[in-house]
């Protein structure tokens, strides 16, 4: 591994420099996200239909795109910091809530139903003074 540094020290300074602004990055928006979420947002069986869906197109396509790559770069680093310093299972559910992709929802649903994880974001959301998230019933996971 040494070695692999040493032999490849720009890559490697590269790394360091973007696992570190991710870092940073993740920490203060993942839990901006997090605490502005709808307490309800997993307890119904068909998700939340996104505001600006009936706006114009020239409007709705570039967000659609933008909020896509947002996603899938928070996915990227959020799978990055599984082995990096961060927060990467918070990193990628916020990845995977700005992603659109057929099943989503049910992913989001069972990803924030773990009980570690949904104990981590509720306490995030009480240390905000938000609600805790109402889980969905055992019978829809």
């Amino acid at each position: 591994m040494v070695d692999w540094i040493y032999n490849n020290e720009a890559l490697a300074e590269l790394l360091l420099v973007v696992s570190v602004i991710s870092f940073l990055v993740t920490l203060i928006a993942v839990p901006i996200v997090l605490v502005r979420m709808p307490v309800d947002y997993f307890f119904y069986p068909d998700r939340h239909r996104v505001a600006w869906n009936n706006r114009h197109p020239l409007l709705r396509i570039p967000l659609f795109v933008i909020k896509n790559l947002l996603g899938v770069f928070f996915m990227m680093v959020g799978i990055l910091m599984l082995v990096l310093p961060g927060q990467g299972i918070l990193t990628m559910i916020i990845g995977l809530v700005l992603m659109e992709f057929p099943g989503k929802y049910h992913v989001e649903r069972w990803v924030i139903c773990r009980p570690s994880v949904m104990e981590f974001v509720n306490w995030m959301r009480i240390k905000a003074g938000k609600s805790k998230l109402v889980a969905p019933p055992d019978d829809q996971n």
